[in-house]
């Protein structure tokens, strides 16, 4: 029998540590960006209103104050005061929607990229696969001039000396204080934890999530495995993104979106006497 989704939700208290190691390098950031404790309640007070709200309205019955005060733990005077507050989420700013659409093309149609599958150098215009043509395929609104003259001063694309316009590292991982970087910090991390909250609460769990780990090794093959996750992750992105403009390009169109990640971390553990074995792990 399957179970129902609410019989496969786990009890509050057993939430309480994977949630403080989930907080944890938040609340890191958090500090070293001024983001204070009050602050931080603050949003918190307007999130669980608008979550409350939004995502556990019952069918044709009035979403009151006084339930969402019983959903929240929040007194109804302040329900009254948030119940719109809140900024959306999903929003994506215009400019960086094109860059993402027009870095994708890059990457992945093969009129743009070498005999390896990597972003070829584009001439600025002319005949044949250029950066103008790259930019026009994607919107008809921006001169490709101005994207490329936006994109140099980002360091996204960076001339050769033969003057023509190369992809950078930059255009698939931001540097810091790149407002593309926050968005995708939100972005990630929401899909990612939206996919493992979707698999905590629901049976059978419908999105994979899953990750190969092992303790107590040392720093040298930590390093080796971390460069080889780089490769094949690089290499599985690649892949999805040109799979991906293909049926794009087919594709009626719709209100459904999709998101593909993959992510590697590496750190120092204190090791005590309970330190666990070298095993490999795959988290539900």
């Amino acid at each position: 029998m399957t179970e129902s989704r609410d019989d496969a939700l786990p009890d509050a208290q057993k939430l309480q540590q994977p949630i403080a190691r989930l907080l944890r390098p938040l609340v890191r950031l958090f500090i070293r960006c001024g983001t204070t404790f009050p602050a931080l309640c603050d949003l918190l007070r307007e999130l669980y209103v608008n979550v409350a709200v939004h995502d556990f309205a019952l069918p044709d019955k009035e979403q009151t104050d006084s339930r969402i005060s019983l959903l929240t733990g929040i007194h109804r005077k302040e329900v009254r005061r948030l119940r719109e507050a809140g900024a959306p989420v999903r929003m994506t700013p215009a400019s960086l929607s094109r860059t993402t659409q027009i870095v994708a093309l890059w990457l992945a149609d093969r009129r743009f990229t070498d005999r390896n599958g990597a972003p070829a150098p584009l001439r600025r215009a002319g005949s044949g696969p250029t950066f103008e043509s790259l930019v026009e395929e994607v919107t008809k609104d921006l001169r490709p001039r101005a994207v490329l003259d936006e994109w140099l001063d980002r360091k996204i694309v960076v001339l050769d000396a033969k003057g023509r316009v190369v992809l950078t590292e930059a255009a698939i991982a931001p540097n810091r204080g790149d407002d593309r970087q926050l968005h995708y910090f939100g972005r990630n991390l929401h899909d990612h934890i939206a996919a493992a909250v979707e698999n905590v609460t629901s049976n059978p769990a419908p999105f994979l999530e899953r990750a190969v780990h092992y303790e107590g090794l040392s720093e040298d093959v930590a390093r080796q495995l971390e460069a080889l996750s780089r490769k094949v992750a690089m290499e599985a992105l690649l892949a999805a993104n040109r799979e991906a403009q293909t049926l794009h390009r087919g594709d009626a169109g719709g209100e459904w979106r999709w998101n593909f990640g993959v992510y590697v971390y590496r750190e120092r553990e204190p090791r005590g006497d309970g330190a666990p074995e070298n095993q490999p792990g795959e988290p539900s």
